[in-house]
């Protein structure tokens, strides 16, 4: 029976009833004693997890030069891990349900310690690549009992404190990763190098190993459930057409083939859903509940999560690039300058849950969205303001006010998503919500080919144009040649700045940065400046440009909050199964 909006509370009520534990019935249910130490546990593995995502994104070059490795086994390492992460969420929260989260929690624990340990020994790019993507499989198996258990262990009163630590976790593991990496790769402790970042999660996996599995308590579905063999292989097919494309496109040039791939999975995926459904009246054993989508809560709350997790994957990548590429800054000074997001991000991730959300309802997350475009606003003037010339110090506001919004957005969406799931199928809805948090930041990733490199080659050149009075003089003046051969070194100058810009590895030397006139010591020297300069402007304009992209999807996530029901209702209040409760 639908709920009309006079009879439901507002969210503000029910989410004050969650987490003050108003509901006397779940009162009533008895608490694992060890719930907390378990909540410990996951949160370490979430974060050791999260942290190999961005640390080897840092660490990248050192892997390649050591290895001799080829540019495109670099990147294989890096989407590798992604890829199969990606594709075996859904199946690993199944499973969790299937077979017991605490057992394949620890499976997932204990492969992914294993194949972190490969990973730092590797001696070849094929043993690091597969190792990687071993480690993002364990990954997918690991990852979704966290929200699962959360769910499953945690009374409404506590799980938002709950959700918000996973949150705030989530937050630093993400920005961290850039300063640990840096430091790690920098300081070359015991010789180790980029080694260090997998070795260091071998003593933390074989501790979470022997503490939870003392801690952690066995949970499953309540009735039997089979494993969905074909669903699985339609679910993951489906999503290599997809997730691939968007992973690899620039690498691989945008073919015509990747296009084609992504419009194929649509049917794959139609034929997924249609099977999920035939299974569902068959023996109520598929891979996804299909009933869950009908519930305003879990859909809405995933539409947010997708759009705003877009966003945020161009954000992360354009902030890298245009730290460590476009201003030439070492690892560690872009991690130790995204401090102030990480200060930012503490700060409400467990306020919005735990205050803000319990205090103002959705509006608490309108106002981080508010809040956030502040942020990104604030940059795109220091990026406009100081080009080439941005220091860390200028950078501090933006990135605190960024912190702020997304703390106070992001914390809330797993808690939003999973509130009326029920129990049997926590482990399926949890790997729901981590692969649509993965596919927002594949397509995120893809956009940013379009947004910022689109628009790289363009910049870099009128950026050079703008120097060219100035650089012809000083061509002339200190590397001591004719005016005429001043306009030969800046065209060639600007053929080459351009060409490099458009190049997919960054690190690459067009040929046309090797002819003649810019091998003169003399020339060299002096372009040397005027080319810093003119990477640094050109990355500020395409990091603007991506900002202002991201303040239009932020816009977006604002108003898709509005779907967001007005009564959270939890299956500890005797809400019916999915599938069988509207609200309204």
């Amino acid at each position: 029976m639908a709920i009309s909006s006079e009879q439901a509370p507002s969210v503000e009520t029910e989410v004050e009833r969650l987490t003050t534990g108003a509901d006397a019935a779940a009162d009533t249910v008895k608490l694992d004693p060890k719930r907390w130490a378990a909540l410990l546990v996951l949160l370490v593995s979430a974060f050791m997890d999260l942290l190999d995502g961005t640390i080897a994104n840092v660490a990248a070059p050192s892997m390649q030069q050591e290895l001799a490795a080829g540019y495109s086994a670099i990147q294989w390492v890096l989407v590798g891990y992604q890829l199969a992460f990606a594709l075996t969420l859904i199946l690993g929260g199944r499973l969790g349900d299937i077979f017991g989260r605490k057992r394949m929690f620890l499976i997932g624990v204990a492969g992914f310690t294993l194949t972190s340990l490969t990973a730092g020994l590797a001696q070849e790019p094929w043993q690091l690549v597969i190792s990687r993507v071993l480690q993002g499989a364990f990954s997918g198996i690991m990852v979704p009992q966290v929200l699962s258990i959360i769910h499953v262990t945690f009374s409404d009163k506590e799980r938002g404190t709950a959700f918000a630590l996973h949150g705030l976790v989530g937050g630093l593991a993400a920005t961290l990763g850039l300063a640990l990496g840096g430091l790690m790769v920098e300081w070359d402790l015991f010789g180790l190098s980029w080694r260090l970042i997998f070795l260091v999660n071998v003593p933390i996996g074989l501790v979470g190993l022997l503490y939870g599995s003392k801690v952690i308590t066995e949970s499953k579905a309540p009735q039997a459930l089979r494993l969905d063999l074909l669903g699985l292989v339609l679910a993951t097919g489906g999503l290599v057409m997809l997730v691939y494309p968007l992973l690899q496109g620039r690498e691989l040039g945008w073919p015509a083939w990747g296009y084609a791939s992504m419009i194929a999975s649509l049917p794959v995926l139609l034929g997924f859903v249609a099977w999920q459904r035939r299974k569902s009246r068959k023996d109520g054993s598929p891979l996804v509940e299909l009933g869950l989508f009908r519930t305003r809560s879990f859909s809405s709350g995933l539409a947010v999560n997708l759009i705003f997790y877009v966003g945020m994957g161009m954000f992360t990548i354009g902030w890298t690039l245009y730290m460590q590429i476009g201003q030439g800054w070492s690892p560690m000074r872009a991690g130790l300058t995204s401090l102030p997001f990480c200060i930012g991000a503490f700060l409400t991730a467990t306020t919005s849950v735990m205050v803000l959300v319990p205090k103002f309802g959705r509006k608490a997350m309108q106002l981080g969205a508010v809040v956030l475009v502040a942020g990104l606003g604030s940059y795109i003037w220091v990026a406009g303001e100081y080009g080439s010339d941005v220091t860390s110090w200028h950078l501090v506001v933006p990135l605190f006010l960024i912190g702020l919004g997304f703390g106070t957005v992001a914390t809330p969406l797993p808690l939003i998503v999973t509130s009326e799931v029920p129990h049997k199928d926590a482990g399926s809805a949890s790997g729901l919500v981590n692969t649509n948090t993965q596919l927002g930041f594949a397509i995120g990733g893809a956009l940013v080919s379009v947004v910022f490199f689109g628009g790289l080659a363009g910049n870099t050149g009128a950026g050079v144009d703008q120097q060219i009075p100035q650089l012809r003089q000083d061509l002339v003046a200190t590397a001591g040649v004719t005016p005429g051969e001043a306009d030969t070194v800046i065209a060639a100058y600007r053929t080459c700045s351009v060409d490099r810009a458009g190049e997919k590895d960054l690190a690459t030397v067009p040929e046309s940065c090797t002819v003649a006139p810019l091998r003169d010591q003399k020339v060299t020297s002096v372009l040397a400046g005027y080319q810093e300069d003119a990477t640094g402007t050109s990355f500020a304009a395409s990091f603007q440009t991506l900002l202002w992209v991201f303040i239009g999807i932020t816009a977006v996530v604002f108003l898709l909050m509005f779907a967001i029901p007005r009564r959270l209702r939890h299956e500890g209040e005797g809400a019916p199964e999915a599938g069988q409760a509207t609200v309204s």
